[in-house]
């Protein structure tokens, strides 16, 4: 039997990168799958090619983690069973622009905040209190390296992801004896979408940001994910900073010439 068998996992983002990811990791599991992104054409596609491949449940609705009566509106409108949520990867993220502070977009500001911060905060809100009436759960939060150290043009970015890092702390504390799980899964460098969102669609520009390394990718995340959700109950992972073997810190990425 798979590790993850009659567990459902609810994943935000997931129509691509580190979400995607995570949904064909669970489904090789045998978890059940509540896929939600802005993005639901590509969310279908995805479901479909995981049912195919490995005959997964799975429920697929739009979402954008940012409009808070969206949310609610989303989850409660769910069926009873899918209601029961398991584990939760709070994955939906971006970054917008690498401007100075005095110099930066306040529409890129709102969309950093708004999605990073206050989505991840609807969601647990509507998700975790299930768990804690479940007595069991697990809540997988996807934050970064840059919550750990700044770098410039990184700003509000990096505030975003401190708050995750925060946010996450946090919540350990308050779900302290209820039996839900909390962890933060940080990475450096993993090629993505990110860099293309991050840049506004320039491609280009977005392709410098790997180029001369080897960075991570989607399928390293969702496997240290998997680990994290795997361990024993008595065992929590708290935080995980995964890097590239080519990256020592934001300020130091090794570049073959």
């Amino acid at each position: 039997m798979n590790r993850l068998t009659n567990t459902i996992v609810c994943i935000t983002g997931a129509s691509s990168g580190i979400g995607a990811s995570c949904a064909k990791a669970f489904a090789s599991e045998g978890a059940s799958l509540l896929l939600l992104a802005r993005r639901k054409d590509r969310l279908d596609t995805l479901a479909a090619d995981l049912t195919a491949q490995f005959g997964t449940r799975i429920q697929t609705a739009t979402l954008d983690v940012r409009n808070r009566e969206h949310v609610e509106k989303v989850f409660g409108s769910l069926p009873g069973e899918w209601r029961q949520i398991d584990i939760l990867v709070n994955n939906a993220g971006l970054s917008r622009g690498l401007d100075k502070l005095h110099e930066g977009k306040v529409q890129d500001w709102e969309e950093m905040i708004d999605t990073n911060v206050k989505g991840l905060l609807y969601v647990s809100r509507t998700v975790i209190p299930g768990m804690v009436q479940r007595g069991a759960g697990h809540v997988i939060n996807i934050g970064s390296i840059a919550g750990h150290q700044v770098y410039p043009g990184g700003n509000v970015y990096c505030a975003t992801k401190y708050a995750v890092k925060a946010l996450t702390e946090g919540l350990k504390m308050d779900l302290l004896g209820t039996g839900v799980r909390v962890c933060s899964v940080d990475p450096g460098l993993v090629e993505t979408e990110f860099s293309i969102v991050r840049y506004h669609g320039d491609t280009q520009r977005a392709a410098q940001t790997y180029v001369n390394m080897k960075p991570l990718g989607p399928d390293d995340i969702a496997d240290v994910v998997m680990f994290c959700v795997t361990r024993p109950p008595h065992v929590e992972i708290t935080e995980v900073v995964v890097l590239p073997t080519a990256q020592a810190s934001v300020h130091h990425v090794h570049r073959k010439s």
